[in-house]
């Protein structure tokens, strides 16, 4: 089976202790390149990939030297397009809620579920209500780190974009700042119901940092932003 191309990325840089960032992208046309992130948690010597991309192969040998790859843990129904990939060049297992229809996961899968440990300690793992699968995990460290995947984006910046994605952006509802992926949310939503009550439990948790799969990092102030981003959202 032939997998997509490792698209222009970032080098892996460290956001909190062991936890690191791979700013990324992917290309939907010719002319839009849009921006897409990885996740690493690491403990001990074990490596988790959330929101796996496709690293070359300077980004493959700085990853091993964090430490050894155990799984991926994908968590939106429209994040997959790596997935393959990865399980095949590190040997690894699958973490993910079972439903995508765009990458159904594989049947060695791990499930996750909000009522079981995540593979990482001080963890939680939160539940979308959506017709899809999608997900968010607190890191309980410090202040509190949300890593999301299409439910909430941050963009302080349009790095990694084509100069085409960087126009229309703002048009289509991704303007710089925090928001609630409109086009996710449009997807997402069970007919003639609301996620609204979804994002006001996910406010119920502390957090004050982000990293989602689109966009850049947000290091203080998330839990605020969030909020403004629901309330604009579902207003």
């Amino acid at each position: 089976m032939a997998h997509a191309p490792a698209y222009p990325h970032d080098a892996i840089a460290e956001i909190a202790p062991d936890v690191f960032v791979v700013r990324g992208s992917l290309r939907l046309n010719p002319v839009i390149r849009i921006s897409r992130n990885m996740t690493v948690v690491r403990d001990g010597d074990e490596l988790s990939l959330i929101n796996p991309i496709r690293l070359n192969e300077a980004g493959v040998a700085a990853l091993r030297g964090l430490g050894r790859v155990r799984r991926i843990v994908t968590l939106g129904a429209l994040h997959g397009l790596d997935d393959a990939w990865t399980r095949e060049t590190f040997g690894v297992q699958t973490w993910a809620r079972p439903g995508s229809r765009r990458y159904p996961p594989p049947a060695d899968c791990t499930p996750l579920d909000a009522d079981h440990p995540l593979p990482f300690p001080q963890a939680r793992l939160f539940c979308f209500g959506s017709t899809e699968p999608e997900s968010a995990i607190l890191l309980e460290r410090g202040g509190g780190l949300l890593l999301t995947c299409d439910s909430i984006q941050h963009y302080g910046d349009y790095h990694q974009m084509s100069p085409a994605a960087r126009l229309v952006l703002p048009f289509i509802g991704f303007p710089k700042r925090t928001l609630v992926g409109p086009i996710w949310l449009k997807a997402m939503t069970p007919p003639g119901g609301s996620l609204r009550r979804d994002f006001e439990r996910l406010l119920d948790w502390k957090f004050d940092s982000l990293m989602a799969a689109h966009g850049s990092f947000l290091a203080t102030g998330a839990h605020r932003a969030v909020r403004a981003a629901v309330d604009a959202a579902f207003a």
